[in-house]
């Protein structure tokens, strides 16, 4: 059996609760083109690939915007909100803190932009991450097994030697195909169970013993 080499995070909403802040800008952005958006056409996008974000934004949104023009107008207002305060989850800055303490690498797997990921990545504690993987920087985004994959590549350790930390069905998803033992930490939205997915309300009183359970627990294949 893999021992636990690697843990890794996704950003929104797990890391940091900074999906309030894309949610807070989609609004802003389809008012300013006087289209419609409410609580369900949010929620039905978090974890996306920005760009498939965008997409919806102008279809279902209204937004008289190129996707890449719609991502770089969410990604200004949503710095500029982090800018103001970095809002951590509950529980996750002391997980964060007790894996680099134990030398377990952690690496951040973001849908975000790369000059998110940095804003964020800048104002964690030094030498929290060991590497990350952003939207703009992979073909396939989440569900697409693609971003864990090259995380784990990043640093070394095979997929299975890995627990990913997650907050929405996309990204639970993505984490499950590339082979990682994962754990579901709903926040916006809903995460339905699924076969080698642990479900936890929050990060509080998860510890590093636990998410060593919760990897030694993991199918051994398929």
């Amino acid at each position: 059996m893999t021992e636990l080499r690697a843990v890794l995070w996704d950003m929104d909403g797990t890391l940091v609760d900074t999906e309030p802040y894309w949610i807070a800008c989609e609004f802003d952005l389809v008012a300013e083109f006087g289209g419609s958006w409410n609580a369900d056409d949010a929620h039905s996008i978090v974890g996306f690939d920005l760009l498939d974000a965008a997409a919806e934004l102008r279809a279902r949104g209204g937004v008289g915007l190129q996707p890449t023009e719609i991502v770089e107008r969410l990604l200004d207002g949503v710095i500029a909100k982090v800018a103001d305060e970095l809002p951590w989850r509950p529980g996750a800055p002391e997980l964060l803190a007790e894996c680099v303490a134990a030398d377990v690498p952690c690496a951040l797997v973001t849908m975000s932009w790369r000059r998110l990921a940095d804003a964020v990545l800048r104002a964690a504690p030094e030498g929290s991450f060991v590497a990350s993987v952003t939207g703009d920087e992979v073909s396939n985004g989440k569900p697409d097994p693609e971003p864990y994959l090259a995380a784990a590549a990043a640093l070394g350790v095979n997929p299975a030697e890995c627990v990913a930390i997650e907050d929405s069905p996309t990204g639970v998803a993505a984490a499950r195909a590339a082979g990682c033992a994962t754990l579901g930490v709903p926040h916006v939205v809903s995460v339905p169970p699924a076969d080698g997915l642990v479900l936890a309300d929050s990060l509080v009183g998860i510890d590093l013993q636990r998410l060593r359970a919760l990897h030694a627990a993991r199918p051994s294949s398929g």
